[in-house]
């Protein structure tokens, strides 16, 4: 009985398993900025709700969750191939000092986890106003003497020298 092998297959299975980093195994992620937020969608299916676990610590996001084994009943079953990994599975994210580590949210719904990652107020980008004074000229009774005014700090007088 001859069996072919197929070369490329393998090779193509061999570089995909070089790819795959543990975490991106059992929780692919999306991460965006959406204007002054951002966004870290984490796919979770078949993860129950209640084992989702999600905390910061030194500006390091971790989420945790268990994805349980099949039931005892499937132990019997003659498994052909299972990919679908189970266990705990744990993913961190490490923060910069531009996000509002109180204001973090978390909804988990149809099987995906979504962080709402808002900006500090201060990294948001403002405009700062620029103040400044109308400059006018005072003329003296005759005496030669003229006043710039501005500011209260912007002062110059000028005027005869005589002792």
């Amino acid at each position: 009985m001859a069996r072919s092998f197929p070369p490329f297959q393998e090779v193509d299975r061999f570089f995909s398993d070089l790819t795959r980093t543990p975490a991106s195994v059992g929780m692919p992620m999306d991460l965006y900025r959406d204007g002054d937020r951002f966004v870290a969608e984490i796919d979770l299916p078949g993860v129950d709700p209640a084992s989702v676990d999600v905390d910061v610590e030194d500006r390091t996001l971790t989420v945790r969750a268990e994805r349980k084994p099949a039931s005892a009943a499937d132990a019997d079953r003659a498994w052909l191939t299972r990919e679908r990994p189970t266990g705990t599975f744990a993913r961190q994210l490490t923060l910069g000092s531009r996000v509002s580590l109180d204001r973090i949210e978390a909804e988990y719904s149809d099987g995906v986890l979504r962080l709402t990652i808002p900006m500090a107020e201060e990294a948001k980008p403002r405009k700062i106003k620029v103040a400044h004074s109308v400059s006018s000229t005072a003329v003296g009774s005759g005496s030669g003497n003229s006043i710039t005014a501005g500011s209260d700090t912007d002062r110059t007088v000028e005027g005869d020298s005589q002792s």
